[in-house]
């Protein structure tokens, strides 16, 4: 099953470490928290602090110990599609969080939404379109989706941007399922 991921981050930095991480299940079950620092996770930008609102003091006293919440991810999260909307910033995230843990950082891995959108796309239509006009179906149905999704600002907050690239996923599975459907009507 798709898993729509995002995280927070202390800021950019190399020695950036995440602060908070969301996650959508494809069918809507989801689990969101804040993440208490490991003690040798230092790095902090008062500038990254102004886009997610997301106070250091915070982290301490409310956030969730980091192994915690490195346990759970593999238990709830093993063996599923990972994605997420920058899995590179994400994944160096992930990958912070698990080794901080002491859990292997390749328990968990993560690939492009934007990947898991087109494949969702191409398994939808792949039965109705000739192979070769199909890349050209997908595309269509990507554009269409994203036109007919409203504009929007990031929330800069982990469980909410998870729930937006899940949304968009969805737009992408409507609009293809639309267009199959079409397609099949006009035979």
């Amino acid at each position: 099953m798709l898993v729509f991921i995002d995280f927070e981050a202390s800021s950019l930095a190399k020695k950036s470490y995440p602060i908070e991480v969301g996650w959508v299940f494809e069918d809507g079950r989801s689990h969101g928290c804040l993440i208490r620092p490991a003690p040798d996770w230092t790095d902090w930008n008062p500038a990254a602090e102004a886009i997610h609102h997301i106070a250091r003091h915070t982290l301490v006293a409310d956030g969730t110990p980091h192994d915690l919440v490195a346990a759970k991810m593999v238990a709830d999260l093993s063996g599923h599609d990972l994605v997420a909307s920058a899995p590179s910033w994400d994944g160096k995230w992930l990958s912070a969080l698990l080794r901080a843990a002491g859990i292997d950082r390749r328990s968990l891995r993560l690939r492009a939404s934007e990947d898991a959108r087109r494949e969702t796309a191409t398994a939808i239509l792949a039965p109705h379109v000739p192979a070769g006009a199909l890349t050209d179906r997908v595309e269509d149905v990507l554009t269409l989706a994203q036109i007919r999704e409203p504009a929007h600002v990031p929330a800069h907050r982990a469980l909410a941007d998870a729930q937006e690239e899940r949304g968009r996923w969805c737009a992408v599975r409507t609009a293809a399922l639309r267009a199959a459907e079409r397609l099949q009507n006009d035979r």
